[in-house]
């Protein structure tokens, strides 16, 4: 009888800490968060931009609109050429100039006659668009557009009347390809001093019929431009901004704010970061020798991916129709290098404790989550503690120049610094060896070479009680 009672005593304080654990709730939401189309847009890390059009052919940045759609002629287009260089690049979608400023549509528009199909490639009968988005459905690639309102071309534009016609451009668009990832809008409106565009037209227009699509402007709503082309974020860089009283173009925001973000920002906006793997945006053979190199573009990856942006790179192909060779070989060997500094977490193994875990010690929020690979689950203290740290302690000591650390941002960004440390293997003591401001979906730090088996990260500074949900070290 004895050996039952224990039994089952044992039987029930084990089921309650099992059913405890599961039952405990998870934390409350903290400020905007994501729309699961935004979450799954931040998980893409790193994209291709497509420029290309009339100004491929004419050595320009911003056509002018009259130019004759006649030199417009690729003599070997293939856009299966483009998708298969993105995919053997890592990258994971590609979004192309399908109507920049000078107002060339690569699709036969019914609402512009300044077309591919006034042009004398495949006899005006070309469709970029559709070879596009055909090629990255073959290369599971993501397919997004920009298409710039300002058109230098449409006897329209600067009327009424032109904004109805642009929101039928993008009607045209949006319901013609398949699923848009991404639409990207450019605010730029030549020397008028306010843009003479319905947004919320457009927005609504977007929405209409690419619901899952996210928007790109200065302002949103989905994702924001970064504040400058050099494909750089701020070292502090919140997914929230504030939006009232701006507008994409020049009513944006300062570009320190669309750099770094407002902290108690109202609305869910990340930081996309784009550059150019030339000097300029559209294919010149005057810069062929002038690529970025793969140094540069790792600077670049750690400042925008590594800083809670997105990187749209933008890779722009020449006047037949392809991305040139050292284009797509440089490419390749900026993939090598990541591949290679990403090669072996030394914290893949790691054991891991916690100052504080959320719920007493409850197993569903342990630290333990923070290394099990999964991004659904997470650290978190105990509730109200915004300041709390976690210690990983390795297999034997390694040395390493770079930390990589996840919030867990469906329920919000959270942190607004932190710093990392070891023990000094010389004399035992606490060493810091790298401190920052954000963390969000992503954030990277290198710094000298060190070498420790115990490693500690603290939240210094959290709006609301942290979620970790990786740690990576290299």
């Amino acid at each position: 009888m004895e050996n039952k009672i224990v039994f089952l005593t044992f039987f029930c304080m084990t089921w309650a800490l099992l059913t405890g654990c599961k039952n405990t709730p998870a934390p409350e939401p903290y400020g905007p968060v994501p729309a699961p189309e935004q979450l799954e847009w931040q998980k893409m890390e790193y994209y291709m931009f497509i420029h290309f059009g009339p100004n491929t052919f004419t050595d320009m940045e911003w056509g002018t609109g009259g130019e004759d759609p006649g030199v417009f002629n690729p003599a070997a287009l293939d856009c299966r050429q483009w998708a298969s260089t993105a995919r053997q690049a890592g990258m994971k979608g590609i979004i192309i100039t399908a109507k920049h400023h000078d107002g060339f549509c690569l699709w036969p528009s019914k609402f512009s006659t300044h077309t591919v199909r006034e042009s004398p490639w495949k006899e005006g009968k070309g469709d970029v668009l559709a070879e596009l988005s055909q090629a990255c459905r073959e290369y599971d690639l993501k397919f997004g557009v920009y298409l710039s309102p300002w058109d230098r071309n449409h006897p329209s534009y600067g009327t009424e009347q032109y904004n109805q016609v642009f929101a039928n451009t993008l009607a045209e668009v949006l319901s013609s390809y398949g699923p848009v990832f991404e639409q990207w809008f450019d605010g730029a409106c030549g020397n008028e001093t306010e843009a003479p565009y319905d947004w919320a037209l457009f927005h609504n227009t977007v929405r209409e019929y690419q619901k899952h699509a996210v928007i790109f402007s200065d302002v949103g709503p989905g994702c924001r431009w970064v504040g400058n082309e050099r494909g750089m974020a701020g070292e502090t860089n919140w997914s929230r901004l504030d939006t009232a009283g701006f507008t994409p173009g020049k009513n944006a925001p300062p570009a320190e704010v669309l750099n770094s973000g407002n902290r108690s920002g109202k609305f869910w906006i990340p930081a996309e970061a784009d550059v150019s793997l030339r000097p300029g945006w559209f294919y010149s053979s005057s810069t062929d020798s002038s690529l970025k190199t793969v140094d540069e573009l790792m600077e670049i990856y750690l400042g925008s991916v590594g800083r809670n942006a997105n990187l749209l790179l933008n890779v722009p192909p020449d006047r037949t129709g392809r991305i040139p060779h050292g284009d797509s070989l440089r490419l390749m060997e900026f993939k090598k290098k990541r591949m290679a500094l990403f090669a072996k977490n030394i914290a893949e193994s790691a054991q891991i404790e916690a100052s504080s875990v959320r719920a007493g010690n409850s197993r569903r929020f342990g630290p333990a989550n923070i290394t099990d690979k999964s991004y659904d689950t997470y650290w978190t203290p105990e509730e109200e503690k915004v300041a709390a740290s976690f210690t990983i302690t390795l297999d034997r000591e390694e040395t390493f120049s770079m930390i990589l650390l996840q919030e867990y941002i469906p329920l919000g960004q959270r942190v607004a610094r932190f710093m990392v440390e070891c023990i000094n293997t010389s004399d035992g003591l606490w060493q810091p060896i790298a401190q920052g401001t954000t963390i969000g979906y992503k954030r990277i730090l290198t710094f000298s070479p060190v070498t420790s088996s115990v490693i500690r990260v603290s939240i210094l500074e959290a709006g609301a009680p942290p979620l970790i949900n990786c740690i990576e070290l290299y």
